[in-house]
């Protein structure tokens, strides 16, 4: 008889990269998230956190936190339905809603759940869900808990959007599903294009704004401010509050008819508690502050150019970036490894990025600075690429 339990005492991989010393995941920080981060004691430059704008060690964000946790609780013990909802999580989706230009919002516990939520209660039996190839994991989990068929096009690729919306039935449901930024190649989408083609085929527009929300637009409202597209062109923007809201949680912003279905039919967000009130006065402060101030932005790009114009310089391949999101492509697992063990041992922290969650020979080293990081911070992690890359070979 099999035992269910084989698969997990047959799986290596992560102990054998243990014991070669070269692994680089679940690593124990034992400080804020700040541009120096301390581990088993020693101190590191963080060089791959989406703490992009710094907020979550901002001396206001932790005031605000710290008032509503001693106001209302560590927790809400319940889920929103029922006894968990508060006039706290009830205030922050209408400055959600009006943050992004909606008629409504909805908050959920994890950005995860969001998408998994979000997706799964609207692509129902008969529907398509049209996702590009590079989409994150939970969009992809979400349309495999749905009732609905998964169709996806070449990465970006308008060409090949318009070929496979074509070959789906005229009278079915369709949702296209777009990251804003996409996580690890840092590079936008282009969606007024992505726009015309879905009304074309009579398709609906999702945009995950994980990683464009707080960063790109006049006034970091995202990737819809980015493109001038505010004017109800994208039906549903969705995003996390783990980057530049500085805590945990998701968020879905549309029109108020569509969210009214989603909350009382999303099971992820029915079943779970609601996030604890710290972290929603949390975003509510962060959405002031980004609100408020642009100099957080715009110091994180300057930082940005700086750091890719001495990578390249170095002959580092960083792909086509335009966003805080930097990955250096290092070709092989092993040399990707190696490259992240270097780093380490100079003090950088960095984040290996290696197949399948990326092609085989296409590993990377993502990268991604803090607001709150100074020049003499991107002046070392420049050095120390320059170093680890000519140990190893990469760069001459």
């Amino acid at each position: 008889m099999s035992d269910i339990f084989d698969k997990c005492r047959n799986y290596k991989d992560a102990k054998i990269a243990m014991r070669m010393g070269i692994y680089g995941y679940f690593q124990p920080i034992e400080s804020v998230q700040a541009p120096e981060v301390v581990l088993e004691g020693k101190t590191y430059i963080m060089a791959g956190s989406n703490n992009y704008l710094g907020l979550a060690n901002d001396p206001e964000m932790k005031k605000t936190a710290s008032e509503a946790a001693l106001k209302y609780g560590t927790g809400v013990a319940g889920s929103r339905l029922l006894n968990g909802n508060t006039r706290l999580a009830e205030n922050l989706e209408k400055k959600l809603a009006a943050f992004k230009r909606k008629e409504a919002a909805l908050l959920f516990a994890t950005g995860y759940q969001m998408n998994v939520g979000v997706v799964s209660c609207l692509v129902k039996k008969g529907d398509y869900a049209i996702v590009d190839k590079l989409d994150h994991a939970s969009i992809l989990d979400g349309v495999r808990l749905s009732d609905g068929e998964m169709v996806r096009f070449k990465h970006n690729d308008l060409a090949d959007l318009d070929r496979v919306l074509s070959k789906l039935p005229e009278d079915a449901g369709k949702l296209i599903i777009v990251d804003g930024v996409f996580s690890m190649e840092g590079d936008i989408c282009p969606l007024p294009e992505i726009v015309k083609i879905g009304k074309k085929y009579g398709a609906r527009i999702m945009v995950d704004d994980a990683h464009a929300t707080g960063i790109i637009g006049k006034t970091g409202r995202g990737t819809c401010e980015y493109f001038g597209l505010e004017n109800g062109e994208v039906d549903l923007i969705v995003g996390t509050c783990s980057k530049t809201f500085a805590t945990v949680g998701g968020f879905v912003v549309g029109d108020e008819e569509i969210i009214h279905y989603i909350r009382h039919n999303a099971r992820s967000q029915i079943f779970s508690a609601s996030m604890p009130p710290a972290c929603i006065a949390s975003i509510t402060k962060a959405i002031e502050l980004i609100e408020n101030d642009t100099s957080r932005r715009d110091n994180l790009f300057r930082l940005t150019a700086k750091l890719k114009k001495g990578l390249e310089a170095l002959g580092y391949d960083l792909g086509t970036s335009t966003t805080p999101i930097l990955p250096v492509h290092i070709g092989t697992n092993e040399d990707c490894f190696k490259m992240w063990r270097a780093l380490h041992e100079m003090g950088i922290f960095a984040n290996p990025v290696i197949s399948p969650a990326v092609p085989p020979g296409h590993s990377l080293m993502r990268l991604t600075l803090m607001a709150t990081h100074t020049d003499e911070h991107v002046d070392k992690i420049i050095d120390a690429f320059a170093k680890a890359g000519r140990a190893i070979g990469l760069i001459k």
